[in-house]
């Protein structure tokens, strides 16, 4: 797909990038801090955590000593906790980056209307009506439903910009149509 397809306007900003796991797993650990489900997973897992920790220093330090196996127990518990609030979030992206790897570039316009992403296979517009918030990180900005799972996510590399005025362009452009989270 050629820019040439697509009516442009001044407000537009373009972007152009090759996804990557990072970008993935970045986009889902945003998600997990943007909405109130993901919220709620980070949480559990660090409570268990924290609650598994206790139960951990309890057994060694109880009136009864340490046991092997009590003990071997607990920080096993404890490292399974600790896997999966580090894993999962780098598990899912390179699920999600074995869909959309494949597809080659990706383009993605943002206007007045919304965002359009578009590559090889595919072109998906997303009006500002459903994507009405964006979180913002080191390397992307997310923008997402207004749902509490943020079941539909835009990724919007940084790099993918031109040059970085037009990442201001883009974070001013997210300000005026979407909240930021």
């Amino acid at each position: 797909m050629t820019e040439e397809q697509y009516e442009t306007t001044p407000e537009t900003v373009e972007l152009a990038y090759l996804p990557v796991v990072s970008d993935a797993t970045e986009a889902l650990r945003a998600r997990m801090r943007a909405t109130p489900a993901g919220r709620l997973q980070h949480a559990v897992l660090l409570s268990a955590g924290g609650l598994l920790a206790l139960v951990l220093v309890g057994s060694v330090i109880g009136p009864k000593g340490p046991t092997v196996s009590g003990t071997g127990l607990w920080a096993f518990g404890l490292v399974l906790i600790a896997g999966l609030y580090l894993m999962v979030p780098a598990l899912q992206g390179r699920q999600v980056h074995r869909m959309i790897g494949p597809q080659g570039e990706f383009r993605a316009f943002v206007d007045g209307a919304g965002i359009r992403v578009v590559s090889r296979d595919s072109e998906t517009t997303y009006r500002w009506t459903m994507l009405t918030r964006y979180a913002e990180t080191r390397d992307l900005f997310v923008a997402l439903t207004a749902d509490r799972y943020g079941i539909a996510m835009v990724v919007l590399p940084k790099r993918g910009a031109a040059d970085p005025g037009e990442v201001d362009r883009l974070r001013a452009a997210l300000d005026r149509y979407s909240n930021r989270v």
